[in-house]
């Protein structure tokens, strides 16, 4: 029986960039998406599904992706972009932003889940591929651990809504802070929750 530790990802074709989003649920905060192209020869250990990770071992995992891939880049789409795109065509915004910020141009693109932006690189959508593909796995890490430290920021600015403990995501906790408190700026208006407040 495999550890873990020992869990090994497809590479994929040389010139693969893995795309793949975090933060699509809360109801705070930016959707980010990362694009990561491994070194075939350089392989990384350990890259797995960001939420199959404790977070130290994603920021250790981050950091050596950082240092090692062929190319990364981590972008975003902001919440004004959520609330007035919708959050599918935001998340595809971000994936877009970020293989045009690699620097370099991939030979294909393989994006976790089931639908592709449109663009113009030869890609393919592979469901559940954060944690079949290591470039995939790759770009899960980079788009957690980013976003994860974006809300810990957002958290020292509004400390009532506990950004740090929940991300984001409608807990229990999350919701009473927003009964009590209203939204602030880095709320998602579009998603019902929040929406409700404006009535």
């Amino acid at each position: 029986m495999k550890s873990r530790s020992s869990v090994v990802l497809h590479v994929g074709p040389l010139g693969l960039c893995g795309v793949d989003e975090a933060g699509r649920g809360p109801l705070a905060g930016p959707v980010m998406a990362a694009a990561v192209m491994l070194d075939p020869d350089d392989p990384i250990a350990g890259l797995r599904d960001s939420k199959k990770l404790s977070a130290a071992a994603r920021e250790r995992l981050a950091d050596e992706i950082r240092e090692r891939a062929i190319a990364w880049c981590v972008a975003e789409a902001s919440v004004a972009e959520i609330d007035t795109l919708n959050i599918l065509h935001a998340t595809m915004l971000a994936m877009q932003r970020a293989v045009f910020g690699l620097g370099r141009v991939p030979d294909d693109v393989w994006v976790d889940g089931n639908r592709c932006p449109d663009w113009a690189w030869r890609s393919q959508a592979v469901v559940k591929g954060d944690d079949k593909v290591a470039a995939i796995a790759a770009a899960s890490i980079l788009a957690k651990t980013v976003r994860d430290q974006f809300m810990c920021r957002l958290h020292d600015e509004y400390p009532v809504y506990g950004f740090a403990r929940h991300m984001g995501y409608g807990t229990a906790t999350h919701l009473d802070a927003l009964k009590a408190h209203g939204a602030c700026p880095q709320h998602r208006r579009s998603f019902a929750p929040v929406k409700s407040l404006f009535k």
